[in-house]
């Protein structure tokens, strides 16, 4: 329940339904919005933060939580809580998109979709590809090296595993593999954003599956599409769970 001066309702179009956390958190976004919590900055104890923010003490609490999921704040244990250092401008604009995602239902789903038809259209890829295409693709890789802007290297991702489905051949499988792969972009950007060795990851996971082409060897492509979507599916689930869970309750 909030307390008195919470006050839920005066809005600061943070909005997702106006609950008390989303309040608490748009309270801390506009600090840190504004310099006052610069990067590195170490965040007042809890209990001094949670008066000058008018809130109560459990709401501040899960607000930084919430905040740190998502990578903009850095809790430090026996240490304090920091702002990060992560491009923080850019992991605030972010964090709505964040709290959308905890909410979409849907979005465990089109994961799973994706699971099951990347990996087959990769697989069936491997018979099809010409060398053109292979060239593309690697040409492709090297330019996802050179990028810092996680919406723009989420782009090229999705064109990298559009062109390899094209190659299969199949008009029909690109069509719903694309419905699929556009529906989980949100999540992909979010996960570039707070992921910090997302770069050498995703670059070494895409030489696996581009080097699975080249040998056109099926099975190696279904399993290297199979890990790479794996990892994906199962990091975003292990940060959207535990928030979906306390906002539960």
């Amino acid at each position: 329940m909030p307390t008195k001066r919470e006050r839920p309702g005066r809005g600061d179009g943070n909005g997702a339904g106006g609950s008390v956390v989303d309040e608490a958190i748009g309270r801390l976004r506009k600090r840190i919005e504004s310099g006052e919590f610069a990067p590195g900055h170490r965040l007042p104890p809890e209990a001094v933060l949670a008066a000058e923010l008018e809130l109560s003490r459990p709401s501040l609490r899960e607000a930084v939580r919430a905040l740190a999921m998502a990578g903009v704040l850095d809790v430090r244990r026996g240490d304090g809580t920091f702002v990060t250092d992560l491009r923080p401008d850019r992991l605030l604009s972010a964090i709505g998109s964040f709290l959308d995602l905890a909410q979409d239902t849907g979005l465990e789903e089109m994961l799973e979709c994706r699971k099951v038809l990347e990996p087959g259209a990769t697989a069936l890829a491997a018979t099809r590809i010409d060398d053109a295409a292979l060239d593309g693709l690697l040409e492709r890789i090297e330019r996802m090296r050179t990028l810092q802007d996680p919406e723009e290297l989420v782009r090229e991702d999705l064109a990298f595993h559009a062109d390899i489905v094209a190659a299969a051949g199949n008009r029909t499988l690109s069509s719903l593999v694309s419905s699929v792969t556009q529906r989980t972009a949100r999540a992909r950007i979010w996960r570039a954003l707070v992921k910090s060795d997302v770069l050498s990851w995703t670059h070494q996971q895409h030489m696996d599956i581009y080097a699975a082409l080249r040998a056109r060897d099926s099975l190696a492509a279904f399993t290297a599409a199979g890990r790479h979507v794996g990892d994906v599916e199962l990091w975003v689930r292990e940060r959207l769970d535990p928030l979906r869970e306390r906002t539960e309750h």
